[in-house]
């Protein structure tokens, strides 16, 4: 597997968001693959996020599959619990 590139954004007080610091993590080809944050308002818990099955919809490329699993003071994704799963299909734009 080949290294992702990480992104670290820290989210200015006037944006809303869940966290305001995360991290994108995107593959060779500029997808994103993983996305790091605490939930602020859940007392910090540390998840990742992951996005695979890209599948292309008028054009656009977008990813049909998330799974989200807390993550571990080193920064490692623990294999459980599975704490969201999310299949999706039948994209279409209007």
């Amino acid at each position: 597997m080949a290294a992702w590139r990480r992104l670290r954004v820290e989210f200015a007080p006037s944006i809303a968001t869940h966290s305001a610091v995360q991290t994108f993590y995107f593959d060779a080809d500029g997808l994103l693959r993983r996305h790091d944050y605490e939930v602020d308002i859940q007392g910090r818990n540390a998840a990742a996020r992951y996005l695979s099955d890209y599948v292309e919809v008028q054009g656009i490329r977008m990813p049909s599959r998330f799974r989200i699993y807390p993550r571990a003071p080193d920064n490692l994704a623990l294999a459980e619990p599975l704490i969201v799963g999310v299949d999706l299909s039948d994209f279409r734009f209007e």
